[in-house]
């Protein structure tokens, strides 16, 4: 029987997501989120552009389904009153300064354009025509358009799912999380001094998931993985409309409004619970950053965020039902990829609790055994 009510731990884009997709169906959802420093969505890129990734097999389905998927998000948030989520087709300039390089990405994003609904047009330009559209980048690059790619705001992105949720009824709860009972085959959760009881459960507390298993005796392949990602203003400039730039590497700049330009980002495994800037975190960004666009020297540097990605063990999330407790589920483990898979996961999900799903859809774990 599917779930009348149901309670979702983490507002990230995960939680946030399932909260929304779960409120759309009927069910009604209380949203617990403790605002603990290094929530990964508050902090991400936001780069929507999977094509000219070199990944492969499920996970490259789900990311690219996911970047497809934000055109019917927008419209079922529309349908709610929900009319920004700081959402730009702006495209994405795929640069490198060997050209030999460059073709191995145009054959892949080539070949995956028929099966890709919002990829666009993709074709290669030169370093002059690449400039024009976001004049900070170097001399000596050769470049692939592709004119689909797409920017997300991770804060608004989230404040909108959160608002479409409590426009359908959803009431949203700050404070620390504890599951402490399971009474009637109904979850008991503590927050904010307050008992709340639901027929479900969805733990979508990002890197902080296995602090609400462990006592339910589960543990899911997650862990903290920090990531410094730096805001820089350019004064004067108008960047709404400037694409996303990905030199084949782990960094990355993507222009947002405000003159803005983000950098980034460190992928340090290991990390533990730890929000802080570093220096060398700092030097890495920005050493990065000036190599491929040394337009942005001049740029007066904003802030830098620090996210806790959720590193999985492997490419894929950890998506389902927990083996042994009835009626609870799990959505953590995106790493890098949450604000683009996140939204399109929390609606599948959504479909499973519900029961509109027969069986989960590729990238699932329809039976999560994940005991400690």
């Amino acid at each position: 029987m599917a779930p009348l009510s149901a309670i979702v731990i983490g507002s990230g884009v995960a939680g946030a997501a399932t909260a929304f997709s779960l409120a759309r169906r009927g069910v009604t959802v209380t949203l617990v989120d403790a605002d603990l420093p290094g929530q990964a969505t508050a902090a991400g890129a936001g780069i929507i552009q999977p094509w000219s990734s070199a990944a492969d097999g499920p996970f490259f389905d789900l990311y690219a389904a996911g970047a497809d998927h934000y055109d019917d998000l927008i419209a079922q948030l529309a349908s709610v009153g929900v009319h920004d989520i700081g959402f730009r087709r702006s495209g994405a300039l795929v640069v490198n300064r060997d050209s030999g390089v460059l073709d191995e990405v145009e054959a892949r994003v080539v070949a995956r354009a028929t099966g890709a609904r919002s990829i666009g047009e993709v074709a290669r330009v030169s370093g002059g025509r690449a400039r024009e559209l976001f004049p900070p980048l170097g001399d000596g690059f050769d470049a692939l358009h592709i004119t689909g790619g797409a920017r997300v705001d991770g804060r608004t992105l989230r404040a909108g799912l959160v608002a479409g949720a409590q426009s359908l009824g959803a009431r949203a709860v700050s404070g620390t999380a504890e599951v402490v009972a399971v009474d009637d085959g109904a979850w008991a959760v503590w927050a904010d001094g307050r008992r709340l009881e639901a027929d479900a459960l969805v733990i979508a507390a990002g890197a902080w998931a296995n602090r609400l298993l462990e006592p339910l005796g589960r543990r899911i392949p997650v862990e903290p993985q920090r990531g410094q990602i730096t805001h820089l203003r350019v004064d004067g400039a108008d960047t709404r409309s400037w694409p996303s730039v990905h030199p084949v590497a782990s960094h990355y700049l993507v222009a947002f409004d405000d003159s803005r330009v983000v950098v980034g980002a460190t992928r340090e495994t290991g990390s533990g619970f730890d929000p802080r800037v570093t220096a060398e975190g700092q030097r890495q960004i920005l050493d990065n950053a000036l190599s491929v666009a040394p337009g942005l020297a001049d740029a007066t540097l904003i802030e830098t965020r620090v996210g806790l990605r959720p590193l999985p063990d492997g490419e894929l999330p950890t998506v389902g039902a927990l083996h042994g407790l009835d009626g609870v589920y799990v959505n953590a483990g995106f790493g890098a990829a949450g604000l683009t898979m996140g939204p399109l996961v929390g609606e599948r999900l959504a479909a499973v609790i519900t029961g509109e799903a027969a069986a989960p859809s590729a990238g699932f774990l329809s039976d999560v055994d994940a005991r400690v």
